[in-house]
């Protein structure tokens, strides 16, 4: 074989593998790029939401669900009777502590609970449930009932809704007559809009999507 045509071979191979070593090095930087923006989207924000917003979904059912507002029952780790509770004057501040203070209402834990159960209705066996989970140091894990998906990008805070004098009942339907609570108050856009223009509260498109 001629040096010229050899040339050419080791020309063309080089070419190649130039060509090749670039796609590879544009796939990991790709990779990489996916890579951290799945990591940002992970990063859970103080609201307890993705710090990006995004509008997709992670599967075909999600994205049906949220469309028609499909809500699975939840089961809670102990049946907690709200009526039970708010006949003997409890109010909804005793158990949701947060609720008066920023975005979270915060759930009950043990040792919630067992500010008043220590003493009382001891002898129940849901009560000394609680007590052995007290003292292994354990706590209560209470799926969500209410909230926005991700994909709403709804940022609600409870505070301000308590300043304004808006009832528990109002979002939570009332809960006087609810054992375990169940959701009975669609919070879609139409019922926020329609409670802020009663109220007089501003319908800015920032006001709850920020």
């Amino acid at each position: 074989m001629s040096r010229s045509k050899l040339g050419g071979r080791r020309l063309a191979v080089a070419v190649l593998l130039a060509a090749v070593w670039a796609a590879a090095a544009a796939c990991n930087s790709s990779g990489r790029a996916e890579h951290q923006q799945a990591q940002r989207l992970a990063q859970p924000s103080r609201w307890g939401t993705p710090s990006v917003f995004t509008t997709a979904h992670r599967s075909a059912g999600d994205a049906f669900r949220a469309f028609f507002g499909v809500r699975p029952e939840v089961e809670q780790p102990v049946a907690f009777s709200h009526q039970l509770h708010l006949e003997k004057e409890l109010v909804c501040t005793d158990c949701h502590e947060g609720v008066e203070r920023g975005p979270v209402a915060g759930l009950p834990s043990v040792n919630t609970c067992m500010i008043c159960h220590s003493q009382i209705a001891t002898d129940r066996p849901i009560i000394q449930s609680l007590t052995a989970m007290q003292e292994k140091g354990l706590d209560l894990t209470w799926p969500r009932v209410y909230g926005y998906t991700r994909e709403a990008h709804v940022r609600f805070e409870h505070a301000p809704h308590i300043r304004a004098g808006v009832d528990c009942s109002t979002c939570h339907g009332d809960m006087k007559q609810q054992t375990v609570a169940r959701r009975v108050v669609e919070m879609d856009m139409a019922f926020c809009v329609n409670c802020h223009k009663t109220k007089q509260a501003s319908n800015d498109c920032l006001t709850c999507h920020y």
